[in-house]
Order: C-alpha cells, then structure tokens, then sequence
C-alpha cells in the first residue's frame, strides 16, 4: 500500500479562528471537515505544496509556514503521513475554490466537527498549546 504524503495546513486568522474544509462526498473521508491541504509533490517541500494547494483550494495566499508535528496514520485502504504546519500569515479572502464548503472555527469548537481519524492528534495538541 502506496504511503501519500500530504500537507497539512493549520490557518489562523487575526481572531485566533481556523480554517476548516469539508471534503467532497466522492473522496476518501467524504463529508468530514479537514484541515486544508494537499499532497506533496516530487521535488516539493512540505512548504511548498502547502502554500500552493492552499492557493489552488482556499484562494488565500501564504507568506510562511511553520512546523507543528507529523502523523503517520493507516486506513484500511489507504497510508497517509500528514505532515502540519501552521499558518499566521496569508493575505486574501478564503474561499472554496473546488465547491466545498468552508469554515473558520473556534479552538474549543473543534470537538463538535466531524474529522477523519487521522485528525485526532492534530485536534488534540491544537487544544494543548
């Protein structure tokens, strides 16, 4: 089973709010909320790609990303290692580029969106720092 190695992006806004994406019906994990981000591309830095898929999905455009942590986690059919960083510093207006629904949620409202699996740990440190 192929390992993806996906970017992670934690988006805080001025109000210490962060963004979250709903993942379209037809993906794997469809219909729960996420953390935006993508896959890391050959040749890519985490840094990058994130900066990048968060321009292709959210519309915003990052200046800097910092390391948070990194998962690994197995599915029954799929291996991903989310690798996260955070996100302070971006200009323009967030927006579902791809036709999901986007949302900018309190820290303390985090527990009453549904995440995939893999998402527990980030939710967990999130509400530690």
């Amino acid at each position: 089973m192929k390992r993806v190695h996906v970017a992670v992006g934690i988006v805080f806004d001025e109000q210490e709010q962060i963004l979250l994406a709903k993942r379209p019906d037809h993906l794997h994990q469809g219909g729960k909320w996420e953390f935006p981000g993508g896959k890391v591309e050959s040749g890519e830095t985490t840094s990058e790609a994130l900066i990048r898929e968060l321009r292709e999905e959210v519309a915003i455009k990052v200046s800097s990303t910092s390391p948070l942590m990194a998962i690994s986690h197995d599915y029954p059919d799929k291996q991903v290692y989310l690798d996260i960083h955070t996100v302070k510093s971006f200009s323009g207006e967030a927006q579902g580029l791809e036709g999901q629904e986007i949302q900018w949620a309190r820290l303390d409202e985090l527990k009453d969106y549904d995440f995939p699996e893999a998402n527990t740990p980030i939710i967990k440190k999130l509400l530690s720092l």
